[in-house]
Formats: C-alpha cells, structure tokens, sequence
C-alpha cells in the first residue's frame, strides 16, 4: 500500500495553513485599530476546513485563460469577511482591539496545538519507518 502524506497527517496540515491566514488577518486588524474607515475582516476556520475537505460539486472552474480566477484571490484559504462591529465608531474603523486581541491569542493556542499535532504524526511516522524502536 503506498504511503501517502495527505492521509497520513490527516487535517492538521491543512488547519496549520488556515490559522496562519487568520493570524495574519487579526494582527493587521490590530495593526489598523485607529485606521479611520478600516474594517476588520476574519477567516471563518470551519467554513473554511470544510471547504477544503469537502469541495462543492458546483464549484467554479477557469474555462479559458482570460478568466478570472475563481477562487478570489484567496489562495485557496477562502475569501476574509468584514467583522461587524459590535460597537460603531465615529470615524468607521470597524476593529475592537480587545476583541481582535483576545481573537489573536486564541487562534495563537490553536496553532500551536496544530504544531503539536503534526509533529506527533511525523514522530509516528518516523516511528513506523524504524519499525517501532
């Protein structure tokens, strides 16, 4: 039976990139705080997995070079939506930074154990190889 890594490292390789787009996405949120009319935008992390594990029968595909790519630009990460603010502001930024904070470190944890995850596998893995020593 061939070896394949995609069913090896299961999902977590794929929810190790997600969070990274996420994390990137809350920390410009915090970055922008005072950025008069920035809206905060976020990755929905299971929206997305799913996406990925499970693609749409009726997904959109190029059918000529002059097309627009259909994926959105997202890199296949799913496209960001805007927060909507608990609280307007005066001058439209749309970002609570406790709350963007608290978003931070949380997908922060999440990633980590992501980390964690992987590296199991890749210990089990090399584990298998050297035949269970």
């Amino acid at each position: 039976m061939p070896l394949s890594f995609d069913n090896a490292l299961g999902i977590h390789d794929a929810a190790l990139q997600v969070r990274s787009k996420r994390m990137e996405l809350l920390a410009s949120n915090i970055a922008n705080a005072d950025t008069p009319n920035y809206k905060a935008r976020d990755l929905d992390f299971r929206q997305v997995l799913k996406q990925q594990h499970q693609p749409d029968q009726l997904s959109m595909r190029r059918t000529h070079a002059s097309h627009l790519d259909a994926a959105g630009g997202g890199g296949g990460l799913g496209e960001p939506l805007y927060r909507v603010p608990t609280q307007p502001s005066l001058d439209g930024n749309t970002v609570d930074p406790q709350l963007e904070q608290s978003a931070f470190a949380e997908n922060a944890v999440q990633y980590q154990a992501s980390l964690d995850f992987l590296g199991d596998k890749f210990t089990g893995l090399r584990n298998a190889f050297k035949g269970g020593q």
